[in-house]
């Protein structure tokens, strides 16, 4: 993917990498009361070796093919991001995962992203199929994927354990198909 790549006027999805550690672990600070309803890795990203640490974790992913992490920035503020949690080319099929900051939420850069990504995953790897998997209290993340034409495929009943409960799970994805007949080209 570009090393960096325009959503909107003022806003750009690039690569997160190590050694933004500091810049990663103020955005997750600012951001933390948002997203840790439904971002695990805020558990871990609590001080600068924690972020580096998850950043590295995603760095090696990169380089073995198998996961990938982007920032969202708006007017130069890291205010979210992007991952495919799990990227398998052997396979054909991968997830994405996202988070945003309270504040620059509300205009459409995660569908933007989100769209890029996907065009990605499949136009230029080939992945065949492109999942999004968010709890079933995620209003906002459900959103994303019926503005994006993903189909709801089920749930996973209490399938992620997380801050002393298991969640259930919403699974929607895009496959190929739905993707050559998309309507944002």
């Amino acid at each position: 993917m570009l090393l960096a790549s325009e959503l909107a006027e003022g806003a750009e999805l690039r690569s997160l990498e190590p050694w933004q550690a500091g810049e990663f672990l103020a955005h997750i600070d600012k951001a933390r009361a948002n997203i840790e309803p439904y971002v695990s890795f805020v558990d871990v990203v609590v001080d600068e070796q924690g972020a580096r640490e998850f950043l590295q974790r995603y760095a090696d992913r990169q380089a073995a093919d198998s996961g990938r992490l982007y920032g969202i920035w708006l007017a130069g503020e890291l205010v979210g991001g992007l991952l495919f949690r799990t990227f398998e080319p052997r396979t054909g099929c991968c997830e994405i995962g996202a988070w945003l900051s309270a504040e620059a939420e509300g205009r459409g850069l995660i569908t933007r992203a989100v769209q890029q990504l996907i065009d990605w995953a499949i136009g230029t790897r080939g992945m065949n199929r492109v999942e999004w998997r968010c709890f079933t209290t995620n209003e906002r993340s459900a959103a994303v994927a019926k503005r994006l034409g993903m189909t709801l495929e089920g749930t996973l009943r209490q399938d992620f354990p997380y801050r002393g409960q298991v969640h259930d799970s919403q699974v929607w994805a895009m496959i190929r198909d739905d993707w050559e007949h998309r309507s944002w080209a």
